[in-house]
């Protein structure tokens, strides 16, 4: 007989003392560490299966944070097209509070001139606030060269001068920015 090791001899000094049960979880406990250890082989088909269903996963996690980000992305537009005028009209208030001031105030006034004078004012204070909003006159002076871009044409008058010929000789309606956008066209008369 082999002489047993010191080892060996604590083990089956340990397994004597341990109870049936605890023997019974440490066969167990050593059997799976036998099958993690053991790579199992997969075929080709199970292999594209489980790549197959991977992919399908993340495409509807995807597909789910797509759908997500859009209706949030929609409804914050929504919101902001209501709100979108809010500081204009906040600042065009006072505006209006002039003028109800000036209904009163002319409902006793004698003076026409104190009238003009303060319409001249108001209308003044209004085209201030419109333009630290971003809107522009645009320019259709006598004489300035038709742009079918910018000014609409109302008609045409025969003119005298050749050099107003093709370009605008009144304005019928003035056009506006908005930044750099036309929001109004200039409806302006030309000459023939």
């Amino acid at each position: 007989m082999k002489k047993k090791n010191k080892a060996q001899e604590n083990e089956e000094v340990v397994k004597d003392n341990l109870t049936a049960e605890e023997t019974e979880a440490n066969e167990a406990a050593e059997a799976q560490n036998e099958e993690i250890e053991e790579p199992v082989e997969l075929t080709a088909e199970e292999k594209l299966t489980i790549e197959v269903a991977e992919a399908k996963d993340k495409y509807l996690r995807l597909y789910s944070e797509f759908e997500n980000f859009r209706r949030r992305n929609a409804k914050e537009r929504i919101d902001l097209i209501k709100t979108a005028s809010q500081d204009l009209m906040a600042d065009l208030i006072p505006t209006i509070d002039d003028f109800e001031r000036a209904q009163q105030a002319n409902q006793k006034q004698e003076d026409v001139e104190v009238v003009k004078e303060g319409f001249d004012l108001i209308h003044k204070k209004l085209l201030k606030t419109l333009e630290a909003k971003g809107l522009k006159l645009m320019n259709t002076e006598k004489g300035t060269a038709f742009d079918a871009d910018l000014h609409e044409a109302v008609t045409q008058f025969p003119v005298e001068e050749e050099e107003l010929k093709g370009k605008i000789i009144d304005t019928v309606e003035k056009g506006y920015f908005l930044g750099e956008k036309v929001v109004r066209f200039a409806k302006v008369v030309i000459g023939a």
